[in-house]
C-alpha cells in the first residue's frame, strides 16, 4: 500500500476545502440576492458588511460544531428542528423580501449617481447578512455535515481539520468578496430604472425562498424527513453540498 506523505495529505485537505468552497460560492439562495442588491444599490462598503454578517454566522456555526459536534448531532435528530428553522427563517426572508418590495426605494438622484450612496447603517446592513445566513436551515446542517464527516468518518485530528476549514473558509471570503466588487462594476453600466428593478427582482426571490421555507416546515418532503438533506449528503463523502446559500 502506498504511504502518503504528511504535507501531501494536509495539501489535499486544503484544496478539498477550496474544492468546497467554490462549490458553494455557485448555489443560488437568499444570500446571492441579499448579497448583490445591497452591492449595487448601496455599494462596495456595504455590500462587505452584508458579508461580514455571513462570515461571522459561518464562524459560529464552524466553532458550536467543531467543538461540540455530538450533542449538534444530537440536535439535528429532533424533528422540530427544520420546523422551527423554517419558520423563523421564512417570517425573516418575508420581512426583508417584502421591504425590498414595499418600502420607499431610494431616491431617484441617489440612483443616479455613479457611485452608489450607502441608505443603510453599517450594523443594519451586518445583522440582515448574520440573519439570513443562519436561520437558512442549509446552513446549519451542511456545517453539522462537514463537521461530522471531518471527525467520525474520516477520523481527522483538530490540527487537520483546521486546514480543510481554512481552505474552505477562505475561499468563502474571497468569492463572496469577488461577488460585491462584480456587483459594484456592473452598477456603472445601470440605469436607475434598472436598479429598482434589481431590487424588486431580489425582493421577489427572497419572498419565494421564505414561502418556500414555510412549505417545507409544513409539509416536509419524505426525503427531508427520512433524513436531514444537507447533513446526509455531506455526511456521505464531503462531495459539494446541495442546498442553497
Amino acid at each position: 500500500m502506498k504511504r502518503v506523505h504528511p504535507l501531501q495529505h494536509d495539501m489535499e485537505l486544503f484544496w478539498n476545502g477550496i474544492k468546497l468552497g467554490l462549490a458553494l460560492s455557485v448555489l443560488t439562495g437568499p444570500i446571492i440576492f441579499t448579497l448583490l442588491q445591497t452591492s449595487i444599490e448601496q455599494g462596495f462598503r456595504a455590500g462587505i458588511m452584508v458579508s461580514a454578517g455571513i462570515w461571522f454566522s459561518d464562524l459560529l456555526f464552524v466553532a458550536v460544531t467543531f467543538f461540540g459536534v455530538s450533542y449538534v448531532a444530537r440536535l439535528a435528530q429532533w424533528e422540530g428542528l427544520e420546523f422551527w428553522l423554517g419558520i423563523v427563517g421564512g417570517t425573516i426572508l418575508l420581512i426583508v423580501g417584502g421591504s425590498m418590495l414595499l418600502l420607499k426605494p431610494p431616491p431617484m438622484e441617489k440612483l443616479e449617481q455613479p457611485k452608489a450612496v450607502r441608505h443603510s447603517s453599517l450594523l443594519s446592513l451586518w445583522t440582515t447578512g448574520f440573519l439570513i445566513n443562519t436561520i437558512n436551515p442549509f446552513t446549519f446542517f451542511f456545517w453539522l455535515g462537514v463537521s461530522a464527516t471531518l471527525f467520525t468518518k474520516q477520523a481527522l485530528k483538530p490540527d487537520q481539520a483546521q486546514l480543510f476549514y481554512l481552505g474552505l473558509f477562505g475561499t468563502i471570503i474571497f468569492t463572496d468578496t469577488a461577488k460585491v466588487g462584480l456587483a459594484k462594476y456592473i452598477r456603472r453600466w445601470l440605469k436607475p430604472q434598472k436598479i429598482l428593478l434589481l431590487r424588486k427582482i431580489a425582493g421577489a426571490a427572497l419572498l419565494a425562498i421564505g414561502i418556500g421555507l414555510f412549505a417545507r416546515a409544513f409539509y416536509p418532503s419524505k426525503e427531508n424527513t427520512d433524513g436531514k438533506q444537507g447533513y446526509h449528503h455531506v455526511h456521505d463523502g464531503l462531495h459539494f453540498g446541495q442546498g442553497s446559500r
